[in-house]
């Protein structure tokens, strides 16, 4: 059995090993991210981002509630831990502002802020893997889009301190930037995507914005989620509000051979599965050890499709179900244990394990919430106006 078989088994055999108990004001879950060491010694955190504006903290191994960050009244935006220091959570927010909060404390005032300008709303960002630098994207605003940029070092022990960016960029995208996603391993890199359809990749240590612009790629589609693949990360893909997938080879940009290395227009229609149905993307994870890019899609009943990915298309690799009972919008993926934590509209947190069993199942029925959530959650939407630049 090769390699990539013998992962292909293993996520297929995923089953649901813990449950997180319901919260008194139930939320779909937007956003996870994982500590990458234990913080405490009650172990790894979990951090879900929110559709009532807050952070909810978890145990790792046992999905317990350990503590919420409200960022009301604004609108939070994506979770995620600092890589070398596992106690600070970042995310974005709609009042302007980047905000870090130390789990390692129990007041609930952020430790760091960092300030955009007077119009900016953020609605999506990233930390680079050092933890130097953070990129906000913004909603356009008139004529308006920008990528912002911090130095994400500082003091942490003086809660509420303020940073000032350290600059823009203003040229490269003309609609909202709904993705920032930082290259795993070269701290100066960094992709962006946007609804103007470009996923544009920065070299930020260069002088200016138009050195900086290594290559801008065309999805013809409004971006939902963008990352990074194939072997020392030189690939990178996305994922469209429409459910097209696009995926580049960087390696290519100075060779006569094509960038292009799969683009689908509508996966719903491409990936066959058997008495069932593919009714979204929600995005992917590149595994290392079999050099093969997954994607994760599902059913608007709660079902979720993991999907391999290769040049000639997308292919099933099995079907998770009996865990949600609504739409999936956020998943973290372990790869070095292959175990899988996803987040839904049911307002339910799950870990899969390969091979788990459930010592109790309570699923919930689908949530009923307040319409001026969706200011902020994902529609899926077949007959999505495409905006092109």
């Amino acid at each position: 059995m090769s390699a990539l078989e013998k992962i292909e088994e293993q996520l297929a055999r995923l089953r649901i090993a813990k449950r997180s108990v319901l919260r008194e004001e139930p939320a779909y879950l937007l956003d996870i991210d994982v500590s990458r060491s234990a913080p405490s010694e009650s172990g790894r955190c979990v951090a879900v981002s929110c559709s009532n504006q807050s952070i909810r903290l978890y145990n790792r191994e046992t999905l317990n509630f350990l503590r919420e960050y409200s960022s009301r009244p604004g609108m939070l935006n994506g979770v995620r831990f600092a890589h070398t220091c596992d106690s600070l959570v970042f995310s974005a927010c709609s009042d302007g502002t980047i905000k870090c909060w130390d789990i390692r404390l129990a007041a609930q005032k952020a430790v760091q802020i960092f300030s955009g300008y007077p119009s900016n709303v953020f609605i999506s960002f990233d930390i680079n893997c050092n933890d130097l630098i953070i990129c906000a994207g913004t909603e356009k605003v008139e004529k308006d889009t920008f990528l912002v940029f911090w130095d994400a070092r500082g003091n942490t022990d003086c809660a509420g301190t303020t940073r000032e960016p350290l600059g823009v960029y203003s040229e490269s995208h003309n609609d909202d930037v709904t993705k920032i996603c930082f290259h795993p391993v070269k701290p100066s890199w960094v992709v962006s995507g946007s609804t103007d359809g470009l996923v544009n990749v920065f070299d930020i240590d260069k002088d200016n914005e138009d050195d900086a612009l290594i290559s801008t790629c065309n999805s013809d589609s409004s971006i939902s989620f963008i990352g990074w693949s194939g072997k020392g990360y030189e690939q990178i893909y996305c994922m469209t509000h429409d459910e097209g997938f696009c995926w580049w080879d960087l390696a290519q940009l100075d060779t006569e051979e094509p960038i292009t290395l799969l683009r689908i227009q509508d996966a719903r229609d491409t990936v066959c599965i058997e008495n069932d149905s593919l009714n979204y993307l929600v995005g992917g994870a590149y595994h290392e050890k079999a050099d093969r890019l997954f994607l994760i899609g599902g059913t608007s009943t709660g079902k979720i499709h993991l999907l391999s990915c290769g040049a000639d298309g997308l292919s099933l690799v099995g079907t998770l179900g009996g865990g949600h009972s609504a739409t999936v919008r956020s998943f973290c993926w372990n790869l070095a244990d292959e175990s899988l934590l996803t987040g839904g509209e049911d307002a339910q947190l799950l870990l899969w394990r390969p091979g788990a069993v459930e010592k109790s199942l309570t699923k919930k029925e689908t949530l009923k919430i307040a319409s001026s959530v969706q200011k902020r959650v994902r529609v899926h939407n077949s007959s999505f106006k495409n905006r092109k630049k």
